[in-house]
């Protein structure tokens, strides 16, 4: 910071308000602590009687607070993230597409032990939509030294993308509901409707649903089937429960599929399945899922359908945030539901 006659001080940056005064009219900044002084500037300052200013002089190696948060953003933002701004020193990190929010928590962290550097997200693993504000970043003095920003890229570089979004395929959705009261036509079918729109919702189409009793044997053919027909995804509904009667665990188990958790962490879900046949995922879905604005649907399914081959560790990490409260007036995903 230094103090310069006022004819110098284009291209340089105030340190201070610069208060300009009408008597009976108006009372206020004319600049304030922060602006770029323009050659236009001066002779406004001259008239208000600003012979010297307190000023950052961007040749000494400082860079402005609005390019500095450009610099920022842009290197921690990875595929489908777009930048708006700088407003009031804020630059904006935005989804540019419909899709699910990846942040990396580890890098994000060491970026604000530097001096001087902020930077907030939402949560990792929020199914975002286009244009959705999804973070931003600033720096807190008025101008920083461009090393400073050097050592982010550097950090970026090796830890990128910081924050990213990965827009979901349009998959082939199967659906398999077991049950014996449902396929003789006992009861009517709730549950398919009820999942189409969830499928829907994602961007996916249901392209078959196959009633089946409660027979391994019935309930595996159907599931070969609808992978013979091209599904990407199967989901099995019914018989899920530790009653006799309920053998749909066995019957995926039948199919020869890789089973990678039967049980999960989260209430709503905890009677959840999931297994992958040739690459194939099936998932059995416990009855919540027909009831649960949020369940354990939403914690993996927009995974699956952004890429992800989820593990048993990736069932087991949602114990931490798996706990919904039941509210009376469901607000997921902005709630501590699957945060993570």
């Amino acid at each position: 910071m230094k103090t310069i006659p006022v004819e110098n001080a284009a291209g340089t940056i105030l340190c201070h308000d610069v208060t300009k005064i009408v008597p009976g009219e108006f009372k206020g900044p004319a600049f304030k602590r922060g602006h770029k002084v323009t050659p236009e500037d001066i002779p406004v300052l001259l008239d208000i009687g600003k012979a010297n200013l307190y000023v950052y002089d961007q040749q000494d190696g400082y860079v402005h607070e609005d390019e500095a948060a450009l610099s920022i953003a842009r290197s921690t933002a990875g595929q489908h993230i777009e930048i708006t701004g700088p407003e009031e020193g804020k630059a904006t990190l935005r989804a540019s597409t419909d899709g699910l929010l990846y942040i990396n928590p580890a890098a994000l962290n060491s970026l604000n032990t530097f001096q001087d550097v902020t930077m907030a997200t939402l949560h990792s693993y929020r199914y975002v939509k286009k244009n959705e504000a999804v973070g931003a970043t600033r720096v807190i003095p008025l101008a920083v030294p461009s090393g400073l920003l050097d050592n982010v890229d550097r950090l970026c570089s090796t830890a990128f993308p910081v924050v990213e979004v990965k827009p979901l395929r349009k998959a082939a959705v199967g659906i398999v509901t077991t049950g014996s009261e449902v396929y003789s036509g006992r009861i009517k079918d709730r549950f398919g409707p009820i999942l189409k729109k969830k499928f829907n919702d994602l961007g996916s189409e249901i392209i078959e649903q196959i009633f089946v009793s409660d027979e391994v044997d019935f309930t595996a053919r159907a599931i070969t089937t609808l992978i013979e027909c091209k599904a990407d995804l199967i989901a099995v509904t019914g018989g899920m429960s530790v009653d006799p009667d309920d053998q749909t665990p066995n019957a995926i188990k039948q199919t020869g599929a890789e089973i990678v958790s039967y049980g999960a962490p989260t209430y709503p879900g905890a009677i959840f399945l999931l297994a992958y046949l040739n690459d194939v995922p099936i998932v059995g879905l416990p009855g919540c899922v027909m009831y649960h604005k949020a369940s354990i649907f939403d914690l993996t399914i927009p995974r699956i359908l952004a890429g992800e081959k989820l593990q048993r560790k990736d069932i087991v990490a949602f114990g931490y945030g798996g706990f919904c409260k039941g509210c009376d007036h469901c607000r997921f995903p902005t709630c501590d539901f699957g945060t993570i």
